[in-house]
């Protein structure tokens, strides 16, 4: 089989199936990978700890993602849980680099 990865609509086997979620974890831990070095940059950059939880900025972001998802025909709730969870944990990452940075 070619590695080429088949757009889902075009999968005929789950060999085609399969090569594309892989290619997309991939890709996804990448992404995720950078979206931790900008919470390493936020807590580097952060005046104090209270800083690091911004409810607003949540909301924003999971706004956002709500929306992109919509219009990608996705299943919103889904992604929704999976970005709160991003968020959350993303912020408990930033928190413990934040003091990392500032202890003795």
């Amino acid at each position: 089989m070619d590695d080429e990865r088949v757009l889902p609509a075009d999968c005929r086997t789950m060999e085609q199936v399969r090569l594309g979620v892989d290619r997309l974890d991939q890709e996804i831990a990448a992404l995720l990978a950078e979206r931790f070095r900008y919470m390493d940059a936020a807590a580097r950059i952060k005046p104090d700890r209270e800083a690091v939880r911004d409810e607003w900025r949540k909301a924003d972001v999971l706004s956002k993602v709500e929306a992109r998802a919509k219009e990608e025909g996705a299943p919103v709730d889904r992604i929704a849980l999976l970005y709160d969870a991003l968020v959350e944990s993303s912020i408990a990452y930033e928190l413990s680099r934040f003091d990392r940075l500032r202890s003795p």
